[in-house]
């Protein structure tokens, strides 16, 4: 089987592989992270500089609500989600059984009173243009959601062939390239901890699907066919809400599905299901997603407390506090955007702030620590990295580029007039990015 290797390093660990993605799957952005999950582009030459007038190649206004659905890309073709709020009236549902106490209402406030179409959509890459935009459901939400986004912050996942969505509550979803469905899953309702909402996106290993569904009911990880929706396997999880994209890593040649959350890290078989090994030590509200490499996977999370860890893989059994936990970070670490793995750097936030932390991922020793982007204020958007260059995008439009290096060196600084919380995607010359008004194509022939 041939294999897209992280790092030229030994067999042991592989992230995806050509039965997934495809060969030519290193020329685009096929997940929210990209091709090996670590927000990192093996071919991507993006544009150092550009603003308002510079450097755009297109600019087009979105529809819907302020969706946090990241794009991904293939070929000519960019996916990404929305909901849409339509003026149709609708009378909430009664809370269901498993709903564990019904709607807590939070930050988000109270459920909607209309009904919202749930879309998938597909824009021509050249132009910004739409292709298709398809109609999963039109229900009214039963829960509200947290004020910084809207209902649809799960991002799709493509292998040139087909396209699968997670909207939550709304199933789970798989289409053709040309937007004919192929096959719909209802796995029931979610209610999510003080309202914050859904958002948590699936993952593609081997044949299945992976969606995780960690709420304030009964939570599960399942795996389901990738090309019919059948279920292969469904495990219970004692766990309150969490968002974390679950991770597929090759092990001894053998294929682990890893998922951060609260109580515990967790490996799954992705055959079986069955648990190969958990380990603690995580804070509350876990939303970053786990990246690996170097043998090991790196989980973080921010949210009243700090954690960053570096666990080796090849264990099995219980790894909370064993020598398998390679090395520990209890400072600075990231509540919503999930690390960076660039070669041998692993790139943090601060909680949500424009703090940056860089470490070796091999030893823990950091390269740098706290050092602040002046102009940034707050990220949700997850780092990215290419063509030696890393790249942090602010809520308030600003983007710092950074040299890849163990010094802090800012390179350029650029700003859009937009919001923005999605994480770029990155495809030859081109930084995609996607804000709360518009989406951005961004070029330059001299990057």
């Amino acid at each position: 089987m041939k294999r897209l290797v992280l790092f030229q390093m030994t067999a042991f660990l592989v992230l995806v592989n050509s039965s997934v993605f495809g060969d030519s799957a290193d020329d685009y952005w096929p997940t929210w992270r990209g091709l090996n999950l670590n927000g990192v582009s093996p071919k991507g030459n993006p544009p150092l500089t550009w603003s308002e007038t510079e450097n755009i190649k297109w600019k087009v206004k979105l529809t819907g609500d302020a969706s946090n659905s990241s794009p991904i890309i293939w070929k000519d073709k960019i996916f990404f989600q929305t909901a849409i709020k339509t003026d149709k009236q609708g009378k909430p549902e009664a809370p269901s059984a498993n709903e564990g106490g019904g709607r807590i209402r939070g930050p988000g406030g109270s459920p909607p009173t209309n009904i919202y179409k749930f879309n998938l959509v597909c824009l021509d890459r050249n132009s910004g243009r739409e292709i298709w935009q398809k109609t999963i459901r039109e229900v009214l939400p039963h829960q509200g959601h947290h004020n910084d986004h809207g209902f649809a912050s799960f991002s799709p996942v493509t292998d040139g062939k087909l396209v699968w969505t997670n909207f939550g509550s709304r199933g789970v979803h798989c289409f053709d390239m040309d937007g004919n469905l192929k096959w719909s899953k209802d796995l029931g309702r979610m209610n999510t901890i003080m309202g914050f909402g859904e958002g948590g996106s699936l993952t593609v290993a081997g044949d299945a699907v992976i969606v995780i569904r960690d709420h304030e009911g009964e939570s599960f990880i399942v795996a389901l066919n990738k090309k019919t929706g059948d279920v292969i396997w469904r495990k219970d999880r004692d766990e309150a809400t969490s968002w974390a994209t679950p991770l597929p890593v090759e092990v001894n040649e053998k294929i682990q599905i890893v998922t951060s959350a609260t109580n515990l890290i967790r490996s799954y078989d992705l055959e079986s299901g069955e648990l190969i090994w958990q380990c603690s030590g995580q804070t509350r509200n876990v939303i970053p997603s786990p990246v690996a490499g170097f043998r090991m996977v790196y989980c973080t999370s921010g949210f009243r407390g700090s954690s960053l860890q570096a666990i080796e893989l090849g264990h099995t059994g219980n790894l909370s506090e064993t020598d398998a936990v390679k090395w520990h970070v209890k400072e600075a670490t990231p509540y919503v955007p999930s690390p960076l793995l660039y070669g041998d750097k692993l790139y943090i936030c601060s909680v949500n702030d424009g703090i940056i932390s860089c470490y070796n991922a091999k030893t823990g020793e950091a390269y740098f620590l706290k050092e602040r982007l002046e102009e940034i204020r707050g990220i949700y958007a997850s780092g990215a990295g290419a063509a030696g260059r890393v790249y942090f995008v602010g809520r308030n439009g600003v983007t710092y580029v950074l040299k890849h290096s163990d010094k802090f060196e800012v390179l350029t600084i650029n700003t859009l007039d937009d919001k923005i919380d999605c994480s770029p995607a990155f495809v030859g010359n081109e930084i995609y990015i996607k804000g709360k008004e518009n989406l951005y194509c961004l070029t330059s022939s001299n990057s």
